[in-house]
């Protein structure tokens, strides 16, 4: 609900012409992209932190299915083709490396805390 409270609260013709603006080369790329990434710490802060306790371990779900998909986008990143005399491929593949291993400890971590919050649930064997 607090979601539909946040996205209720833009301006929606504010949205459209700021990307208007954007695509025009009125307002800086990096500070559009800046701008939508901060709106999206606040959207997902609130998200996760409205979830009751009882849903919890789908949040986990979803979240190692999140971080599934950045680990392929990582995969995509280190497997960059390197150019001659260009050091942006280079960045690429570290940054892409960076991204895998902290997804996989992501998917990982999620997967032993998926697994401790269902055996709460199981009954104990005597």
């Amino acid at each position: 609900m607090i979601t539909l409270s946040i996205l209720g609260q833009l301006d929606l013709a504010a949205v459209a012409h700021s990307s208007a603006a954007a695509g025009s080369g009125l307002v800086d790329p990096f500070v559009f992209r800046l701008s939508i990434f901060v709106l999206a710490v606040f959207v997902g802060y609130y998200v996760v932190w409205s979830v009751t306790p009882a849903l919890h371990t789908p949040l986990m779900s979803v979240t190692n299915a999140i971080s599934s998909v950045i680990v392929v986008g990582a995969l995509l990143a280190v497997g960059v083709t390197l150019v001659a005399n260009d050091a942006g491929p280079i960045w690429a593949r570290a940054f892409g490396f960076v991204a895998l291993a902290f997804a996989s400890v992501n998917i990982f971590g999620g997967f032993l805390v998926t697994k401790r919050m269902l055996g709460m649930f199981q009954r104990k064997q005597k």
